[in-house]
């Protein structure tokens, strides 16, 4: 057993070419990370849920905050499950192999850097599940300044934690109790939130009342992907309301080439399209000529 092993980090994350964090992670340019917060949650989902990925979704979550606020960052990931002796010497002693110390949200919270948001399997546990508090949200901002968590189980403190800026908790439950009577049995290996799985490295997208984790190869085409999105609503809605076209021309997934040419007319000319006119449109050029196998009627 070894924890935050970047070999084995690394060997999770084949399809990531590019930078990686010193633990092995990739690392997803900042500048993608701020572009995400301008894009809704339906904008980042399709992209990812077309290229089969169909379990990258949880929205049975709280939020410590409802006030619109996003959460976008790396994901540190860690599982656990409940107490059991024998186990819990074996870890502990892995542990102290490896140079840590504290209780093992420590071990996470101790580690974490800028950018990152913590993705923590509690199992579903409340009652002394309660991974972060007052402190350790505190902890959490000043080594991430802008992430938070992301905790199937609880949390504490919450009146605190409400006052700590900048940051953002998706969690199950509020429990007074403090954490006891568990065990970590993963730490940057995959784990599970409720119905989604998250890898280490994975960009954790909070917004609307759920959260969705983004494989890193991905990012670039789901941002792109996105402002493409955008930018077709916006001429969509202008060519249904001129009756230029029908509403089932313009939700299918693959255009004509007649309508990609008015919609590059579109972006050319319309001062509201202005922050697209950098999006590369040959593939969609290249799916109207040959056709698109998982094209229907209607988009997803």
């Amino acid at each position: 057993m070894k924890f935050n092993s970047a070999e084995e980090i690394i060997a999770l994350t084949p399809e990531w070419k590019g930078e990686r964090l010193p633990d092995g992670r990739p690392r997803v340019e900042d500048r993608y990370l701020k572009a995400l917060k301008k894009l809704t949650l339906e904008e980042v989902w399709k992209p990812i849920f077309v290229k089969g990925y169909e379990s990258q979704f949880e929205g049975r979550l709280r939020t410590l905050h409802d006030d619109g606020r996003k959460l976008v960052g790396r994901a540190v990931t860690a599982t656990f499950c409940p107490y059991r002796p024998d186990l819990d010497a074996v870890v502990k002693a892995q542990g102290r192999e490896e140079g840590r110390s504290g209780t093992y949200n420590q071990w996470v919270i101790d580690n974490l850097t800028d950018g990152d948001v913590a993705v923590v399997d509690m199992y579903d546990k409340i009652y002394k599940g309660t991974f972060v508090g007052g402190n350790l949200t505190t902890a959490i901002r000043n080594k991430t300044h802008t992430g938070g968590a992301v905790i199937w189980g609880g949390v504490r403190d919450v009146e605190q934690m409400k006052k700590i800026p900048d940051v953002q908790v998706y969690f199950r439950g509020i429990d007074p109790t403090p954490i006891r009577d568990f065990i970590m049995t993963g730490y940057n290996t995959p784990t599970r939130i409720g119905g989604a799985i998250c890898l280490p490295g994975d960009v954790v997208f909070g917004a609307g009342g759920g959260v969705l984790f983004i494989p890193p190869y991905l990012v670039a085409g789901v941002v792109d992907g996105a402002s493409k999105t955008q930018v077709k609503d916006l001429f969509g809605f202008e060519m249904i309301s001129l009756n230029k076209f029908t509403t089932a021309q313009i939700d299918r997934n693959t255009w004509s080439e007649e309508m990609l040419d008015l919609l590059m007319e579109f972006i050319r000319t319309d001062e509201r399209a202005k922050d697209y006119r950098d999006l590369d449109w040959s593939e969609e050029y290249r799916l109207a000529r040959e056709g698109d196998p998982t094209d229907t009627q209607s988009a997803i």
